[in-house]
């Protein structure tokens, strides 16, 4: 376990991996992360299998974007979007970068559930809280929003799918594992 990270494939747990930054299907339209491997903190590892059991309880599947993100990800991010409501700047250090932090939704058999954006939509519209999106969108945030805190994470307002360890900040960066 090579700087406390557990390589979520290589568990037994039942989500999906569709880790956006290892393929074309992401903002920045590039494949930007070098390895198809879901790595996250063994302490968030614990928060993220008590979530991915609570999620089957209530009929979902978790699907995992994005978890540990080395910082040359975290840097080229930052190179296409310098905006710090929604990528945090390399200097100060991502809680992804952390390995404490997990971009996911919620599938119902196999399908991704509507959470009113995609996944890395920069705007208003992916707040939590935002009344703008339809009555079942803004319910489907409030299930994985009442999952995650359940299983022990914090969430960042500007992302319904962004959830992190609370004192993200007291885990050192991890710069890159291969």
């Amino acid at each position: 376990m090579k700087n406390n990270l557990v390589n979520v494939n290589q568990k037994d747990m039942d989500v999906i991996i569709d880790l956006r930054y290892a393929t074309k299907n992401n903002f920045a339209k590039e494949k930007i992360f070098r390895s198809n491997e879901c790595f996250i903190h063994k302490n968030a590892y614990e928060n993220l299998c008590r979530a991915s059991e609570i999620s089957r309880k209530l009929g979902f599947k978790l699907k995992i974007f994005d978890a540990y993100r080395p910082v040359y990800v975290q840097n080229k991010l930052w190179s296409i979007l310098p905006d710090p409501n929604f990528i945090s700047p390399p200097e100060k250090g991502s809680p992804h970068s952390r390995g404490v932090a997990v971009d996911l939704t919620l599938t119902f058999e196999g399908e991704d559930i509507d959470m009113g954006t995609e996944f890395d939509e920069f705007s208003r519209l992916s707040y939590h809280g935002n009344t703008e999106i339809s009555k079942e969108s803004f319910r489907n945030r409030l299930i994985l929003l009442g999952i995650m805190t359940d299983s022990g994470w914090d969430f960042y307002r500007n992302e319904w799918w962004h959830y992190q360890l609370f004192n993200s900040k007291q885990f050192p960066v991890i710069d890159d594992i291969s």
